[in-house]
């Protein structure tokens, strides 16, 4: 039977292990695909201590497989499934959990693996790169403006940063002081996080900022917003609905369709956004890459390889 790796209850790493499931079976509008890549993103290890999405409804069912985001080759496809067949290759957001042999994804968020894309690479797109150009296009800031993306050492901070400096915005990134240089080679200006990191900021835009992207919440979340004078110019996917409204902004709007991830990996192809995967593990060490991602210490995107060779 296929392995996945899941989480049994809410809690820690402790709830998290490997179990043979059933080889899933493709419903209408969905193709089932043997996953050859799994992006790992905070959400994954968020989910498994009970976190909820916005818009989330009804209850997860034990055990639940880890991850969000996957790449592989289409092995069957569901009922009125057009323009998916069967031997093709594909990225997209997985129905119900990543980390895993096999995967379910929804045609109408899921789209072909451009032949230059690795799966790896692929994998990063549906959930970290495509959340960046969500925010990145919801903020819609002018070339020459600035932008202040905290948390920018992440998978979507670094995706985020080269979204917005190819539509010519100057960003300022605010990460740690190990991330100075990644940042800077992608064009950001990079700010020191840690206590006064928003007095470093003004300091690297003397001009003001114009928009914010948070990854960060919390008291990030608070300083940030007073960068800004206009307020609806601050977004986050690191903090509550009710805590960024309360602010005058909003949560990142995501924009589930195929359209965004076939412009992501548009972008990959043209060089403007590299998807920065710096680690990989197989899939008998996902713990580790989750743990990796959990710890926070991880610089651009980890991903975990199935199956066959990439």
């Amino acid at each position: 039977m296929p392995k996945a790796y899941v989480f049994t209850r809410y809690g820690g790493p402790e709830t998290q292990e490997f179990v043979e499931l059933d080889r899933p079976v493709p419903g209408p509008g969905q193709v089932l695909v043997a996953v050859r890549a799994a992006g790992v993103n905070p959400v994954d290890w968020k989910l498994r201590t009970g976190y909820r999405r916005p818009g989330d409804t009804g209850e997860r069912v034990f055990p639940s497989v880890l991850g969000n985001e996957v790449a592989g080759v289409v092995e069957e496809t569901g009922e009125g499934v057009t323009g998916f067949a069967p031997g093709a290759e594909v990225f997209g957001t997985a129905v119900a959990g990543g980390y895993a042999e096999y995967a379910l994804l929804t045609t109408d968020f899921a789209a072909a693996k451009p032949a230059t894309l690795s799966f790896a690479e692929a994998a990063t797109l549906p959930v970290a790169a495509a959340t960046a150009y969500d925010g990145v296009h919801q903020l819609a800031l002018p070339a020459g403006a600035t932008l202040v993306v905290t948390g920018a050492g992440g998978g979507v901070g670094v995706a985020a940063v080269q979204i917005a400096r190819a539509l010519g915005v100057r960003v300022v990134g605010v990460a740690s002081e190990g991330k100075k240089e990644f940042l800077e080679a992608l064009g950001a200006v990079h700010v020191a996080s840690g206590p006064g990191w928003d007095e470093r900021a003004r300091t690297a835009a003397p001009e003001g900022v114009d928009g914010v992207y948070d990854l960060v919440g919390g008291e990030v979340l608070h300083q940030a917003a007073a960068l800004l004078t206009d307020r609806s110019k601050l977004i986050t996917a690191g903090a509550p609905a009710e805590e960024v409204e309360a602010l005058g902004g909003a949560r990142v709007a995501r924009v589930r369709e195929s359209a965004v991830l076939e412009a992501v990996a548009d972008l990959a192809v043209r060089g403007a956004l590299n998807p920065h995967v710096t680690r990989t593990f197989p899939l008998e060490q996902a713990g580790e890459a989750l743990r990796t991602v959990e710890d926070g210490h991880a610089r651009g995107k980890v991903v975990i390889e199935i199956g066959a060779a990439i």
